[in-house]
């Protein structure tokens, strides 16, 4: 609950919503070096990164590291689409996963989930700084 919590895309949720979400993660420990998602695979779950670091590559070159109560992969809850980057454990991490299945099952029954990650996503696509001119 607690790494849900601090994670910014489920910041908009309910204590009720969370713990409904917490009840569908995998928790995982897995050391560096592992590929968690490829670029070009169909995505399937959605990842939040508790503790370590992880190194996001396209085309092989590095465009980013992720850290602790960083996520990844939450498009392929949304919609049946390919991983745009591939990303692996630069340290031995521990994180939880959520898969699409339990996740649209979620959903199904509570449809203000999805609507509140949306618009977290959406959050998260704007431009930072504020201008309207390029909203």
């Amino acid at each position: 609950m607690a790494a849900l919590n601090r994670s910014p895309l489920f910041e908009g949720l309910s204590g009720r919503q969370l713990t409904q979400i917490a009840r569908l993660t995998d928790d995982l420990d897995v050391p560096a070096g592992t590929v968690l998602c490829q670029e070009g695979s169909r995505g399937r779950e959605f990842f939040v990164i508790v503790e370590g670091e992880a190194e996001v590559t396209r085309h092989g070159k590095r465009v980013a590291v992720l850290r602790d109560g960083e996520f990844f992969g939450e498009i392929a809850l949304l919609e049946p689409v390919t991983r745009t980057a591939t990303v692996t454990a630069a340290t031995p991490l521990r994180f939880f996963v959520v898969g699409e299945r339990e996740f649209s099952g979620l959903i199904a029954t509570d449809p203000g989930i999805e609507r509140k990650l949306l618009r977290a996503l959406a959050r998260r696509l704007l431009p930072e700084s504020g201008d309207p001119a390029t909203a």
